[in-house]
């Protein structure tokens, strides 16, 4: 089995036009790993000193990318860029957190 990690732009909100296909890999761990590789660039690119979580998240929700998993059988895999960017934003945010390198 297969699985296509696909990229929608939150700017675009249910624009099926500005969707791109961003890799397909043979394991599921893998797709995962470069869903979440995409959310984390995306925040170390936004992330400001002295920004906070929710300041963060929200730029992620209007302007990121938001990956997600399709195995070969068009079934989606579970997977929340936007409950995994959350979390993300926590730990860059927090005192003594550091930012994705």
């Amino acid at each position: 089995m297969t699985f296509r990690v696909v990229v929608d732009d939150n700017f675009h909100y249910m624009d099926e036009d500005e969707r791109y296909e961003s890799a397909t890999y043979p394991t599921v761990e893998a797709a995962l790993e470069a869903a979440r590789r995409i959310v984390d660039a995306f925040l170390a690119s936004a992330h400001r000193p002295g920004m906070t979580a929710e300041e963060l998240y929200n730029y992620f929700t209007s302007f990121g990318e938001d990956p997600f998993i399709v195995g070969n059988d068009a079934k989606r895999v579970t997977f929340s860029a936007w409950t995994y960017a959350k979390g993300r934003c926590a730990e860059m945010c927090s005192p003594g957190g550091s930012p994705i390198k």
